[in-house]
């Protein structure tokens, strides 16, 4: 019985010959079609309206543009990795926006210590202080981490933005961020200009980046490495709620990423 079901599994997967005969005796053969199994759709969570700029923010790590004032802060409240910190130690929140051109986001970071200890920006980045910006250009879900279905940039205390490409080698993308950060005590501001790419782009190569419109669905969420003075990451905040026990999940399954919608 476990051997039928087998060769029935692999009979739906990779198709199958079947041969019968015609009336005069002839082999005849029949291609059965193989079956090609979908992909699961992302199921949408955590569905966030994102009004349109007129005027797109200066990126200069100040309030002070319009459009922040006539938008909503989200928190970034849930424990990704590490203890839950003090609200003294850190406290996160954020701001978004967006214009056809890209995504514009503002970062308010309470933090009573910047750590910036490999001045590599491609050595063990995620251990340094920096902001993570989840993005996927089509809402799709799906793995990630060694491809472009979507990105996890890491931006830096210097801006340096870092993700890993298809030959799984860390990389630089700073020209798909500009940001700028402000920082004044234990508060800094991050301002983020995002020019979003799909699946299709590949490094090395001329790529178009897509231009954004009205109801469109992206996959988002954001998140802060957090490190005091330690070898390794004291804690990863996130903007979006992960089920189960690994809940550092961002940078390879798209599928935890929230769903934003552009609106005007």
């Amino acid at each position: 019985m476990k051997k039928l079901a087998i060769i029935l599994f692999f009979t739906l997967i990779t198709g199958c010959k079947k041969e019968s005969r015609n009336n005069l005796g002839k082999v005849v053969v029949d291609v059965i079609e193989p079956v090609v199994l979908a992909k699961q759709e992302k199921k949408d969570h955590q569905i966030r309206e994102i009004k349109k700029a007129e005027i797109a923010p200066n990126v200069d790590g100040e309030t002070s543009d319009p459009i922040w004032s006539q938008t909503k802060w989200y928190p970034m409240d849930q424990n990704w990795i590490g203890e839950f910190p003090d609200f003294k130690d850190f406290l996160g929140r954020y701001k978004i926006t967006w214009t056809p051109e890209a995504l514009y986001i503002l970062v308010e970071i309470k933090d009573d210590k910047l750590y910036d200890q490999y001045k590599d920006p491609l050595e063990l980045w995620w251990d340094d202080d920096c902001v993570e910006i989840f993005i996927d250009a089509d809402n799709s879900g799906g793995e990630h981490q060694y491809n472009n279905n979507a990105f996890a940039y890491h931006i830096a205390l210097d801006g340096n933005v870092v993700d890993l490409d298809s030959n799984k080698k860390p990389i630089l993308y700073n020209n798909h961020v500009t940001t700028r950060r402000v920082t004044k005590g234990d508060v800094s501001i991050w301002e983020f200009e995002l020019i979003v790419y799909d699946d299709k782009y590949q490094e090395g190569k001329t790529n178009d980046p897509i231009i954004l419109s009205k109801n469109q669905k992206l996959g988002f969420a954001i998140a802060y490495n957090d490190n005091d003075n330690s070898k390794e990451r004291e804690n990863f905040m996130g903007s979006v709620f992960v089920p189960g026990e690994d809940k550092n999940q961002g940078w390879i399954n798209a599928d935890i990423f929230g769903t934003i919608i552009l609106k005007e």
